[in-house]
């Protein structure tokens, strides 16, 4: 039984949400998304609020009925809300310049990555060693993100690399002098 499917999903103030067919679009102050959902999924709104029904209990209709709800609601908080992603660069030497929609990333290669930044995202240079992902969709703010983040993981070692914001890596101790 999915619970996630069955919550109601109530429209935030300012956002406007139109059904048609298969297809839901949501507009908010911060912008305007839309998605398709199966023809297996029914979405309905009553009264201010979204919900997602499912005709049966078919275990790839109970899939995309979780999956349904959740991406609606990520809809709906991108438009009024809008999604954010820290990341910070750990080393000697390492750091990030922006330069309009380009970052260029010194993560102690012998050459500086450039990275282009994908329509409908913004990036923030904190200072040099931290930047801001920030965009509606949250797929796109994640995914971004984690392409930066590929660049120069972090090793658990002197813990060397770009992490998340929030993100903790687990050190290791390494090699012991022999006695």
């Amino acid at each position: 039984m999915s619970r996630i499917g069955k919550r109601e999903l109530v429209i935030p103030q300012g956002v406007t949400v139109t059904i048609d067919n298969n297809t839901i679009t949501v507009k908010g102050p911060k912008g305007e998304l839309s998605y398709t959902f199966s023809n297996l999924i029914n979405v309905k709104e009553v009264e201010g609020k979204i919900i997602v029904e499912r005709p049966n209990d078919q275990k790839t209709v109970k899939q995309l009925h979780g999956t349904t709800n959740a991406l609606i609601n990520n809809m709906m908080e991108g438009v009024s809300k809008g999604f954010e992603k820290g990341l910070e660069i750990v080393g000697v030497g390492y750091r990030f310049q922006v330069q309009g929609n380009k970052i260029n990333v010194g993560a102690g290669f012998s050459h500086p990555v450039v990275v282009d930044v994908p329509a409908g995202l913004t990036v923030e240079q904190v200072n040099t060693t931290e930047i801001t992902i920030k965009g509606i969709d949250k797929q796109k703010v994640a995914q971004f993100a984690a392409e930066i983040r590929s660049i120069r993981e972090p090793e658990p070692y002197k813990g060397k690399g770009i992490r998340y914001k929030d993100e903790h890596v687990r050190r290791k101790e390494g090699k012991k002098a022999a006695k």
